[in-house]
């Protein structure tokens, strides 16, 4: 049976996969099988940074952790401290926009993701919200491109 998983085993709690097959076990449990599970976190990527609001600190955790960065790491490159980035994590204090607009900047390039956005849009993007931006990945039966973008 296919149906939207919600996938919070990336630590992300708007992230939704379609088509994926979902099977019960003899005891009725739900077993969901997700392949190319880094293809899928580059795909989960492009959607943040793509989000036509500002990220969440869930968010910028984990596109740190995509870009193999440290806190520390990640304040050397906004001009930042390590506390600062901590803060942004955990929602503490709102992301500032100049530093987001990099920081999306740094993962399209890092990551390699597949889209021209430039640094203007992306500025223009960065602004804080409350709002939630769901980001919809369909599975597709293509070994090359197992996943496509729906909705960020």
């Amino acid at each position: 049976m296919n149906k939207a998983h919600h996938y919070t085993e990336s630590g992300l709690l708007n992230v939704y996969i379609e088509g994926i097959a979902v099977e019960t076990d003899e005891d009725g449990e739900e077993i969901v099988t997700i392949p190319a599970i880094n293809e899928l976190h580059r795909i989960i990527a492009l959607g943040i940074v793509s989000h036509a609001q500002g990220i969440a600190g869930e968010e910028l955790r984990f596109l740190r952790t995509e870009m193999g960065l440290t806190q520390a790491e990640l304040a050397v490159l906004v001009h930042r401290d390590k506390q600062t980035i901590g803060r942004w994590e955990r929602n503490e204090i709102e992301i500032d926009s100049s530093a987001e607009a990099l920081l999306r900047r740094f993962a399209i390039e890092k990551l390699d993701l597949p889209t021209d956005t430039g640094i203007d849009e992306l500025s223009r993007r960065s602004v804080p919200t409350a709002k939630e931006q769901p980001i919809k990945i369909q599975k597709m039966n293509d070994d090359a491109r197992p996943y496509e973008l729906v909705a960020a």
